[in-house]
């Protein structure tokens, strides 16, 4: 099984790309959701990744918060899954956990050793935003520096770890 971790800023292709490679892969396909309507931009944003998505996709979950026992729930049920994304989902953990920075940690140290586990091929998307001003207030900066330590995490683990800039792909390892 194949471990494929894709980052880059904003609108940098890295959704488009990780979502065709996973199409690529015979077989069952699950698309991981970590979104939630919050507002009518982000409603708008998930129909808009939605209406990407085609009949290639046989399962989607929408799970914006236990990431560690969804991926652990589709071994014998997937082929390929694909999560997006990570950082909207550290978001979610920070919110739902009232900012606490070690239950936060926990969720994503639980989530790392439960990806060891899985038995099926996985591509897992982030943003990078760590390459940009300092934030102004201290939850931006923490959450600045938990997703920044959580991608220097997956791309370790990672067999395939991809970066974009301005719609293009650089494999890094």
């Amino acid at each position: 099984m194949k471990f494929v971790f894709v980052t880059g800023g904003n609108r940098s292709g890295k959704s488009d790309f990780a979502q065709k490679y996973a199409e690529s892969i015979k077989g069952v396909r699950t698309y991981i959701a970590t979104a939630t309507v919050t507002d009518k931009e982000m409603e708008q944003r998930i129909l808009l990744h939605k209406s990407k998505r085609g009949k290639e996709w046989h399962n989607v979950v929408e799970e914006p918060f236990d990431l560690k026992n969804a991926i652990l729930n589709l071994n014998g049920k997937t082929d390929v899954a694909l999560i997006d994304c990570i950082t909207v989902w550290i978001n979610n953990l920070l919110y739902k956990l009232e900012n606490n920075v070690s239950a936060t940690e926990k969720e994503i140290t639980l989530f790392l050793k439960n990806l060891e586990k899985v038995e099926y091929n996985i591509f897992i998307v982030s943003n990078e935003v760590g390459m940009g001003i300092v934030p102004a207030n201290n939850l931006a900066r923490l959450f600045r520096d938990i997703s920044g330590k959580t991608n220097q995490q997956l791309a370790k683990l990672s067999d395939e770890f991809y970066t974009f800039f301005s719609g293009y792909p650089l494999r890094l390892k």
